[in-house]
């Protein structure tokens, strides 16, 4: 019998990633790096949810979803340099 887990947590793995990126552009243009407590504490939560998962597929897919909010963390600061030489427009606010 084959197991398609490996391809499975790879394809998720990968879709993870890819989903990202958007995410951190969005949160950096909308709230600036100053909202890492939340990748962090979805994070932490993800991390928690995964060691107490009976299934492996499940576990894994919390683990990564963990990690990649983690990973977030680094990259809101790295989107803030982006944004700053002008890669990446920059939010302009309303003094209204």
């Amino acid at each position: 019998m084959m197991n398609f887990s490996g391809i499975l947590i790879g394809v998720l793995t990968f879709f993870l990633i890819g989903l990202f990126h958007p995410i951190v552009i969005y949160a950096e243009y909308y709230f600036g790096s100053r909202c890492w407590p939340v990748f962090l504490l979805v994070g932490i939560l993800c991390m928690i949810l995964s060691v107490r998962m009976q299934e492996i597929l499940w576990s894994v897919s919390l683990g990564v979803l963990g990690v990649s909010c983690f990973w977030s963390i680094k990259e809101l600061k790295e989107q803030e340099k982006r944004v700053a030489k002008g890669w990446f427009p920059k939010r302009k606010v309303d003094k209204h």
